[in-house]
């Protein structure tokens, strides 16, 4: 009797090796990721779904296994620009119009703070997988400070940053009529320029401020923003929304406040920036549509300063909160000497490997 392709004998002869070549598949994506600094298995089961039924590979939900969370950083940076520029550019350019409710334009500064705690919040939402920082300097503090993979900074840092540039870009097609409208048509200027537009995408300094003054306002929302976020994602500390803060779905809600109260209380100097993705990027997206290079140079070349002032005052605001409050294992402030001890191991340690792979050179030669 001839034997049916459909009975289990047939199934059995072949199920091995499709396993198998499965197997090697998710082997080869596992160690991927973890040279990324990644997991080796992304956040969610999605092993099913990078194979067909017949075992054979699919490319993009292969390269999306592969990079989840930096994925994820991108567009949530993306969603959080969007709302945030969007915001922006409504205010300015409708400002004094007496066709909108109320007869003066389509919002104003409260509104600003508002939408850009909604973009942080819902960034963050679109982020879950990855942590949802959407910030290269609340990044580099949660390296620090919190035991994250220090490979996995560069490739969020470009995730974010490219994030920022999309949002921007996209702020900027759709508000394109109407800039060239409010401003000119193919005009753009800088602040301080009267009807500058600029300050849609990236901030800009009151003129008033010394160099001193614009890093120092920087730095204090920046040092500000770290500790908060230390507080609400301290399994340790009860706080307001319980234990376990940090994994309820809470705490974008209680980003969204932080951001709207930085923007109320410290918004009106250097406008808050506190973040390189959402300044430096869009910057460079402006530039290159035709601001000129007056985005570099304005307010006595202003640019780097959230650059350089968010990382430095959130690395000291998380190691604030780390000194005084914090109890848990990860920061360096519970380690031995400030975890320089463990530092100084390491070194010897690579010092050690390095000599002794001379020495083998040496005898090899």
């Amino acid at each position: 009797m001839t034997r049916s392709p459909q009975t289990p004998e047939h199934h059995h002869f072949h199920a091995p090796t499709r396993v198998s070549t499965q197997s090697r598949h998710l082997i080869k994506l596992h160690s991927l990721r973890d040279k990324l600094g990644l997991t080796p298995e992304a956040p969610l089961d999605h092993q099913a779904l990078i194979h067909d039924e017949d075992g054979k590979e699919l490319w993009w939900p292969h390269i999306r296994y592969l990079l989840r969370e930096p994925f994820a950083e991108f567009w949530g940076t993306f969603v959080m620009i969007l709302f945030g520029d969007g915001v922006v550019a409504q205010v300015v350019l409708t400002a004094g119009d007496k066709g909108a409710p109320g007869g003066d334009g389509f919002g104003n500064y409260q509104s600003i703070s508002w939408c850009w705690g909604i973009g942080v919040m819902l960034g963050i939402y679109v982020a879950g997988d990855s942590g949802g920082f959407l910030n290269p300097a609340i990044t580099f503090s949660s390296c620090l400070y919190r035991g994250l993979p220090w490979k996995r900074f560069p490739i969020y840092f470009v995730a974010q940053f490219l994030g920022g540039m999309l949002g921007s870009a996209v702020v900027y097609a759709n508000y394109y009529g109407a800039i060239d409208n409010y401003e000119g048509k193919g005009i753009r200027t800088v602040p301080p320029a009267p009807t500058a537009t600029a300050g849609i995408f990236c901030t800009y300094p009151a003129a008033f401020l010394t160099k001193g003054q614009q890093f120092v306002s920087e730095f204090i929302t920046s040092s500000i923003l770290m500790f908060c976020i230390m507080a609400l994602k301290d399994d340790f500390n009860v706080g307001a929304m319980g234990k376990n803060t940090g994994s309820t779905a809470l705490f974008p809600l209680a980003l969204f406040f932080l951001i709207f109260g930085l923007g109320a209380a410290f918004g009106e100097q250097t406008g808050y920036a506190i973040n390189l993705a959402r300044d430096l990027a869009p910057r460079l997206m402006s530039y290159i549509v035709g601001y000129g290079p007056e985005v570099w140079s304005a307010g006595d070349y202003y640019f780097w300063v959230p650059c350089v002032a968010s990382f430095v005052g959130c690395v000291f605001g998380g190691g604030l909160y780390d000194l005084f409050i914090y109890a848990g294992p990860e920061s360096p402030f519970n380690k031995p000497a400030f975890g320089l001890k463990a530092v100084a191991g390491k070194f010897k340690r690579s010092e050690g490997r390095k000599k002794w792979g001379d020495t083998e050179r040496q005898m090899v030669a």
